[in-house]
């Protein structure tokens, strides 16, 4: 593995996440960031509600439990029917969680729900087995949970490389990176990710895997700049994460900066015909792209 470092940095944020209010202290409980975990949530306080009125009717009781439920079962039943993590994977996420990022200097807001976790993780991997990619490209590291499920299943010659703004998360990612066997298929790039991408495509790298989980505000740039620069390769896919970032797009209340961020971003590939896509209801959502035949 190794780390390039720009200090020539824009202030953009680059880092991935699509929460705005900071998470839990070190080693906490992950606060529900999807939709069906936050749908989960709601419904749990409903019972709770309900349940409390003796003069509530027991059917209605009894269907609000269902459906706490159904929804509340569905990502562990998920997590527990997909391969397990590896062991450094385990270990990174333990890393995550065991930082205090609220005391991380900075305006990005960093939090340990930005970990992408073991079933996105597994997706990941899978997509690189399937496309048998060599070359990845990941825009937006964060403490490098995607990046080393990515690496574990690249072949031994190949490469992922990791663009993220943030030195301190770069630095936890490269820690955890450092003590895996498949870390030093990662090269991780500190710079604000728009100029990271610049200097790839002037150097005509190419990659057959491209993912996208940084700013949401810069997420249609990034795309773009991916397929009109060069950098995906013929067949290469590209894997957006937090299209759905909570719900906010498709809610009628107003969403936040990041939900029309995003709500924009889902349009304009909807409407792109240059691409085909699919929107993957995994986590908060995650966008397959390709080129249209």
């Amino acid at each position: 593995m190794s780390v390039e470092t720009d200090t020539a940095t824009s202030g953009v944020p680059a880092g991935p996440g699509a929460a705005s209010s900071s998470g839990p202290g070190p080693g906490g409980i992950p606060r529900p960031v999807t939709p069906v975990g936050i749908l989960a949530r709601e419904l749990d306080a409903l019972v709770e509600r309900v349940a409390a009125d003796e003069r509530q009717d027991p059917q209605l009781l009894d269907g609000l439990r269902r459906a706490r439920d159904l929804a509340g079962g569905l990502d562990p039943y998920v997590a527990a029917s997909t391969t397990p993590e590896s062991a450094a994977l385990a270990a990174l996420d333990r890393r995550t969680r065991e930082e205090d990022w609220a005391a991380v200097a900075g305006d990005l807001g960093l939090e340990q729900e930005m970990l992408s976790g073991h079933v996105e993780g597994q997706v990941l991997k899978f997509l690189v087995h399937a496309i048998r990619a060599r070359r990845v490209l990941e825009v937006g590291l964060f403490t490098g949970y995607s990046a080393l499920a990515m690496a574990e299943a690249l072949p031994d010659d190949g490469e992922l490389v990791a663009c993220e703004v943030d030195a301190h998360a770069a630095a936890v990612a490269a820690e955890c990176l450092e003590a895996s066997t498949a870390g030093g298929r990662v090269r991780i790039e500190v710079a604000p990710a728009g100029e990271t991408l610049d200097r790839l495509a002037d150097a005509g790298e190419t990659f057959d895997l491209v993912f996208i989980d940084a700013d949401k505000a810069g997420y249609l740039g990034y795309l773009e700049t991916v397929l009109d620069r060069g950098l995906l390769a013929d067949g290469g896919i590209v894997a957006v994460d937090n299209t759905l970032l909570q719900g906010e797009p498709y809610l009628p209340s107003a969403p936040t900066v990041n939900g029309t961020a995003i709500r924009d971003f889902n349009a304009a590939v909807a409407a792109d015909p240059r691409i085909e896509q699919v929107l993957v209801p995994l986590r908060d959502g995650l966008t397959l792209i390709r080129r249209a035949a």
